[in-house]
């Protein structure tokens, strides 16, 4: 299987401006940014997608969600912000590698698309 564009970010084939990482996760501006402030979270363990997780994988989804605050802390989002996580090609997930958005900096709109 060929690797996603975020295993190729991960083992430092491609460039990318990374925020944090850690053991389990690392953390990139969004290179079409659809705010002010989109990051992306990403396991470094390879899961397609939400519908790919197991019971034994909670605690790695509560540290990305932990690693979402915490970078809207460092990035001053004090008035909101938005988190989102596509789930499949209907759910507008485009890269097989899960993900989180982290969106902030500009109002968000509801519903949003």
């Amino acid at each position: 299987m060929e690797k996603t564009i975020f295993a190729r970010i991960i083992d430092r084939e491609i460039p990318a401006d990374i925020v944090y990482e850690d053991d389990l996760a690392l953390a990139f501006r969004d290179i079409n940014p659809q705010a002010p402030v989109h990051i992306l979270v990403i396991p470094k363990q390879p899961i397609a997608s939400l519908a790919d997780c197991g019971d034994t994988d909670g605690a790695l989804l509560g540290h990305l969600l932990l690693v979402l605050r915490r970078l809207a802390e460092e990035e001053g989002l004090t008035g909101g912000y938005r988190t989102v996580l596509n789930t499949g090609r209907d759910g507008g997930q485009e890269v097989p590698h899960l993900h989180f958005h982290l969106l902030g900096r500009r109002t968000m709109k509801w519903p949003p698309g």
